[in-house]
């Protein structure tokens, strides 16, 4: 019951979906990239079907962008801010379509249109490396034009280490292990790790930022990643999402781009001999700089959890440099790891006092009965 109720919750604040509030088209969802010569409804987006209120869009360069055009920066310092313009408040929109087919009879699946409003957070910024959280605050709009909301959820984390030689990537069947790279390999590089809404891991890549008078884009590495929620979900045809990531910044936001393999494994982990890969897959989220929405419930929560999920990254960074190679299970005890660690957090946030021990105690007896 526990976790069906934290599922629901996170149903609703992750169910992103296109809002005509925010879209001059109306209800309208639609892709330039199509299959136009598929019948009737069969390639409509799919997606939630929540609708919010109207957002402001802030149209002038950020402070920060202004701060990443300074003449004269050295490299690493104009790379640093660039990831640095990642944080503040958006309107993100997610569009993820399957674009070729590489098995006989193939056809595409729907593709897929959400959004959300959010603010990232800088939790860390040690000069070579930077944390920056996601956090969800949605409000939604019913028939009748009222508002009801905040909904708040930990979202995504993401953590940029400069020059990082010890990475921890996904080889397949929620397995992880330890990658090094060589001086020469990572000079100049950034890693980019990307992390679950409860902290596990998710992918790991190095990629260089490349500056241009307009723009600052950093590419990654081929890199595995296991199926998101938008997919598994919805379907268990392949294993792994083998891809590209791009991070442009641009003066009112940024822009995450995948070109993504999906791509099937066989019981050993590796690539299937006889169909490795289903199709590609395009994927392009914006991240629009917003003005006037209220966040001050994902500050409260922030505020009252940032501590006890502070414990939960430790943890992972102790379990990284203890282990070569974790996988981690779906479930313990028909319960996922998400739900224990959400609901140890929300029943910090009502709470005045937080027991560091206490925290560090179920952390880790957690991550202990989840982990092989």
């Amino acid at each position: 019951m526990l976790e069906h109720k934290i599922l629901k919750r996170m149903a609703v604040a992750v169910a992103l979906a296109l809002t005509s509030g925010w879209c001059h088209a109306g209800e309208t969802r639609q892709f330039t990239y199509a299959w136009p010569y598929t019948d009737g409804d069969t390639m409509s987006p799919r997606g939630g079907s929540t609708k919010g209120p109207p957002v402001t869009l802030d149209t002038e360069p950020s402070e920060a962008w202004q701060g990443l055009q300074e003449p004269g920066l050295a490299d690493f310092e104009r790379d640093r801010r660039a990831i640095l313009a990642m944080a503040g408040p958006y309107r993100a929109s997610f569009d993820f379509l399957e674009t070729v087919g590489f098995v006989p009879g193939y056809t595409p699946q729907r593709p897929y249109q959400s959004w959300g409003t959010e603010y990232v957070y800088v939790v860390e910024d040690r000069g070579d490396f930077i944390s920056l959280q996601h956090i969800i605050v949605m409000f939604f709009t019913d028939e009748e034009g009222q508002v009801s909301g905040p909904a708040v959820m930990k979202h995504w984390r993401q953590d940029w280490q400069y020059e990082d030689q010890d990475l921890h990537v996904y080889v397949g069947l929620n397995t992880w292990e330890h990658q090094r790279l060589s001086r020469k390999a990572a000079k100049g590089a950034w890693s980019q790790a990307v992390f679950q809404v409860d902290d596990s891991p998710r992918y790991e890549s190095i990629g260089r930022w490349e500056h241009h008078n307009g723009h600052s884009s950093w590419e990654s590495a081929d890199t595995w990643r296991p199926l998101p929620r938008r997919e598994f979900s919805a379907r268990d045809d392949y294993h792994v999402l083998s891809g590209i990531n791009r991070h442009t910044i641009t003066p009112t936001g940024w822009v995450h781009e995948q070109d993504n393999l999906k791509l099937v494994l066989d019981e050993q982990g590796r690539p299937a001999e006889k169909t490795p890969y289903l199709a590609r897959e395009i994927g392009f989220n914006r991240y629009e700089r917003i003005t006037g929405h209220d966040f001050a419930a994902g500050d409260e929560y922030w505020h009252k959890t940032g501590p006890f999920w502070a414990e939960v990254r430790d943890a992972w960074r102790d379990y990284f440099k203890e282990r070569e190679r974790f996988t981690l299970k779906a479930d313990y005890e028909g319960q996922r790891l998400f739900a224990a660690m959400f609901d140890y957090a929300d029943n910090l946030s009502a709470e005045e006092d937080y027991d560091a021990h206490a925290a560090r105690t179920f952390i880790q007896q957690t991550l202990d009965r989840y982990l092989q």
